[in-house]
């Protein structure tokens, strides 16, 4: 402790630096050079640099790792509810609409990460008016985005499907699933954006807040149109876009009328060239990372499809499960990179290589205690989540593969982190498309069907993947390359 807490305090050369900032925030100088924090931004900022590295990363994980669970626990319930009223078919048909619709929603994500390092970087910085330019760049840059890919996948996402050879007793479902959402796409984009703009500032409590409200709505919904009107895997998706794009339009309302520096009128929406061009730099390899994972598991989804209806209804459970189960450990990753964004940002790296390493202590905390309660309860777990004798058997034998990957993630994750708050994303994109594509799969393959090892083959090759990452990611850390953040290189 006394190790991880040497930097705790604050010293009085930076009580005396912080009293020197606000006073030259109230020059006219500062004010039109956008050096410090204005006052209608700081209700939703926090200065992630100073104070205890390991109650730091703490204080801001747990609102993130809140919202991650109640995400995740949402997916579940989501799940389930359909498994109850509707059986494995439209359980099987929402596993793999889901899939296709998380696999677009993962370029949200991935062109998000990159205005939110920016954002954290000159937020750590106090470049406040670049941050405002970012910010206005990536809510216009992410709407126009979704309706472009919304209309791509209406067009085609009926041939992908065929394609991933979802069992015909449960294409209907999937094919209703993923037009609902894609419809609903720009809200869900447009959440990815603000959560990040809040994130980049140090702010985990609003997304906390508007996914908490989202996910509530949803799961009542949800009874509501797959319980009651006997809906199905439309119902479920139904039920989803409501409740985000009540959420997205009523924390728009709020944050115009707090004074934030964004009002979501339509002529704040403007695109500002170099600050577009970062944030492409930035969010393409993490969106291309992104895409890989996801189409990694979407082909998968697809060998799974293939031993039957009950199999694919079992591995989307039982994926339901993992990702409730590492879900908080991305979590931590995701506040690794937005507190290294900010400590690199103002030339920090001590600082930004404890928060990765107490990040891997907190993950571990985690990631094993999971491990272990797979390994002992994984009948128990399979059924509550469904009746199917078929898909516990099955279900169990794939938690049992995959679970290895618990005691792995809390390292390849926080490696994550710290690269991407450095703002080295073509890191995590060579070291993703690497273990997705060129391990994932191969190793599924061989181990599915040329040694026959069924649905365990497939469990197996998730751990197999992560080993290479966590090789490669530990060559990075120790290289130093991370020490440097983005925007030193790209401006004096």
């Amino acid at each position: 402790m006394h190790f991880l807490d040497r930097h705790a305090y604050v010293s009085n050369v930076s009580q005396a630096r912080h009293v020197r900032d606000i006073a030259l925030a109230m020059t006219p100088e500062c004010k039109n050079r956008g050096v410090f924090v204005t006052s209608n931004v700081v209700k939703f900022q926090k200065d992630l640099t100073q104070g205890s590295v390991a109650g730091q990363l703490i204080r801001f994980a747990m609102p993130f790792l809140l919202s991650m669970l109640i995400q995740q626990s949402y997916s579940m319930a989501d799940l389930l509810i359909v498994s109850y009223y509707a059986g494995d078919a439209s359980v099987a048909g929402v596993n793999n609409g889901g899939q296709l619709a998380f696999f677009v929603i993962a370029i949200a994500i991935g062109l998000s990460i990159g205005g939110t390092i920016l954002i954290g970087q000159y937020f750590g910085a106090k470049r406040i008016e670049d941050l405002k330019e970012t910010a206005a760049t990536v809510l216009t840059m992410m709407l126009a985005v979704s309706v472009v890919m919304a209309v791509a996948f209406l067009l085609f996402g009926d041939l992908i499907l065929k394609l991933l050879q979802v069992p015909e007793e449960s294409h209907s479902e999937a094919w209703k699933y993923l037009v609902i959402c894609m419809c609903g796409l720009p809200f869900i984009f447009m959440y990815n954006a603000i959560a990040g703009i809040l994130r980049g500032m140090g702010d985990a409590k609003r997304p906390l807040i508007i996914i908490a409200i989202s996910s509530v709505v949803s799961a009542a919904l949800n009874f509501l149109f797959v319980g009651y009107f006997q809906m199905a895997a439309a119902g479920a998706a139904i039920a989803t876009v409501i409740a985000q794009a009540g959420c997205v339009v009523a924390a728009g309302i709020y944050l115009s009328k707090s004074g934030f520096f964004f009002d979501f009128k339509f002529k704040s929406f403007v695109i500002y060239k170099d600050k577009l061009r970062l944030i492409l730099k930035l969010g393409i390899p993490s969106g291309i990372s992104q895409v890989a994972v996801n189409l990694s598991f979407l082909l998968l989804t697809m060998l799974v499809n293939g031993y039957g209806v009950s199999v694919a209804a079992a591995a989307g459970l039982a994926g339901r499960f993992n990702g409730f189960a590492v879900m908080p450990v991305i979590a931590i990753s995701s506040s690794i990179s937005m507190i290294c964004a900010q400590n690199l940002g103002a030339k920090r790296p001590d600082r930004a290589l404890k928060t990765m390493i107490v990040g891997i202590m907190y993950s571990l905390c985690i990631g094993v205690p999971f491990f272990i309660v797979v390994r002992l309860f994984a009948h128990q777990i399979m059924g509550l989540m469904t009746s199917s004798d078929a898909a516990i058997e099955a279900g169990v034998i794939y938690m049992y593969a995959f679970s290895w990957d618990y005691l792995l993630v809390p390292f390849v994750f926080s490696f994550f982190g710290l690269a991407t708050g450095a703002g080295h994303t073509h890191i995590t994109m060579i070291n993703t498309f690497i273990t997705s594509i060129a391990l994932r799969i191969p190793t599924a393959l061989f181990l599915s069907r040329s040694l026959d090892m069924g649905l365990r083959g497939v469990g197996l090759a998730v751990p197999i993947a992560t080993s290479g990452a966590l090789i490669f990611l530990l060559c990075y850390v120790i290289s130093g390359r991370w020490r440097s953040a983005v925007i030193n290189k790209t401006t004096s």
